[in-house]
């Protein structure tokens, strides 16, 4: 497995980048830009779909995907976790019907478990991933849940390389298989990925799924 490499926390953390972005709306433009890709996502775990389930959305932002899975007929619970404290409060502002949670991500313990954990642009924030992916698989995962999450900065899309430097905030580089190997050291069954939305210089949104 790869180790870790440009993270050596030389920028703010990234809550602070997401409170200052919700503050000024940039959190819309996010919900607009990823659209797609979650459409992909809710798309491979459609057969979790059939029957009533629950759903945790980490890193949720605004909660714009804590309500696009409330708005299936068999989603009986929809919560949103996220540590940027300003997101979370646009959050409860926009929606009074739904559970937004803030929080450090490794210290929340959940009161129930879930069907299905998703997270969309969010890991590689973390400078051991690691070590929620495997929260997710044993802390807040039912015994046949899945976990399914997506990223754009990854060492296959070059053009997303520069974002640290970019955007000013501590990114987590690294490979498809480095992504892949966390999820089956973690514990999870059928891991499979995808690269959706390619195109020209763009490699796409990397999505990796697992069942537990």
């Amino acid at each position: 497995m790869s180790k870790t490499i440009n993270f050596n926390n030389k920028y703010p953390p990234a809550t602070a980048v997401f409170d200052n972005w919700a503050t000024k709306g940039k959190d819309e433009g996010m919900a607009k830009g990823h659209a797609n890709s979650v459409n992909f996502m809710f798309n491979k775990i459609k057969p979790y779909f059939n029957n009533q389930f629950s759903a945790l959305d980490v890193g949720c932002g605004n909660g714009w995907v804590v309500r696009k899975f409330k708005e299936l007929d068999t989603c009986r619970l929809s919560i949103g976790i996220d540590g940027a404290k300003k997101m979370i409060e646009k959050a409860r502002e926009i929606d009074l019907d739904n559970e937004y949670i803030h929080s450090d991500l490794l210290e929340w313990k959940p009161q129930y478990l879930f069907n299905i954990i998703h997270s969309m642009e969010v890991l590689y924030y973390l400078e051991d991933p690691s070590k929620i992916i495997k929260k997710i698989y044993s802390e807040w995962l039912n015994s046949a849940g899945c976990f399914i999450f997506g990223i754009d900065h990854y060492s296959e899309n070059p053009v997303s390389i520069s974002w640290p430097e970019d955007v000013g905030v501590n990114m987590n580089t690294q490979s498809i298989g480095y992504w892949v190997s966390l999820m089956e050291d973690a514990g999870f069954r059928n891991v499979n990925y995808w690269q959706t939305g390619a195109k020209k210089d763009w490699m796409g949104t990397l999505v990796v799924f697992g069942e537990k």
